[in-house]
């Protein structure tokens, strides 16, 4: 491995590990002895790293917008493509909009000669768009929800044809080929239940915040569901 490849490896690491994590992990991450990953933190910091933290107490990678510019390989460059270009068979315009715009401001800030890989990329794909109805309703409204941690109030019909009125909390939104999926804490049953978005016929905000419950409520989900919650 190449001294600037095992430095990429290296900053990879810090910002996907927790911090502040040790030089032992550090090591075993980049494949080197914890002697060079020393020399490696002192290389990274003459460069211009914001790295805190130091040998017995673990690292800490501060983010610093006067940094270069990121860099990728090759392969990692044609694979962030393909992934967002993925994004527009979803069946969502606003979130494949955001992947592509996410990707432009990538691309826009490699070096020359990545930009050129960019732009010249060799993979392709093609994917039939999702077969399944579009969403009715506002799906910013429901993003700011997940994001923010605070329930809705939807007007559901379900698979058989049943309209109902609740409040919930939604934790996560899944895609497929036939189905976009939100799941959700449904406060009339109290109790996690999958609703298929395309038949929530209106939703507007609820009065309630569920801030922090989200991350334990998904735990929850995980531990002690095995099967799929039952339809809304």
């Amino acid at each position: 491995m190449s001294r600037t490849d095992r430095l990429m490896r290296l900053m990879d690491a810090m910002r996907r590990l927790p911090a502040p994590v040790t030089a032992a992990r550090l090591a075993g991450e980049t494949g080197v002895s914890t002697r060079q990953l020393y020399r490696d933190i002192a290389t990274l910091r003459a460069g211009g790293a914001l790295i805190d933290g130091e040998a017995g107490l673990g690292y800490t990678l501060t983010e610093d917008p006067a940094l270069p510019p990121q860099s990728f390989s090759r392969l990692e460059i044609e694979a962030l493509l393909l992934a967002i270009s993925g994004l527009r068979t979803l069946g969502d315009p606003e979130l494949a909009r955001a992947g592509e715009d996410a990707m432009a401001r990538i691309i826009a800030t490699l070096p020359e000669s990545q930009g050129r890989h960019a732009m010249h990329a060799t993979m392709r794909l093609f994917r039939e768009p999702a077969q399944r109805p579009s969403p009715q309703v506002d799906m910013a409204l429901l993003r700011q929800a997940l994001w923010e941690e605070r329930s809705l109030v939807i007007d559901y019909l379900d698979l058989q044809d049943r309209a109902s009125t609740r409040e919930i909390w939604p934790l996560g939104m899944s895609y497929s080929d036939n189905h976009m999926m939100l799941l959700a804490h449904c406060r009339l049953r109290q109790d996690f239940r999958t609703f298929h978005i395309p038949r929530i016929q209106a939703m507007r905000p609820g009065g309630e915040s569920f801030r922090p419950r989200r991350v334990a409520l998904v735990r929850d989900y995980v531990a002690c569901r095995a099967t799929p919650p039952p339809p809304g």
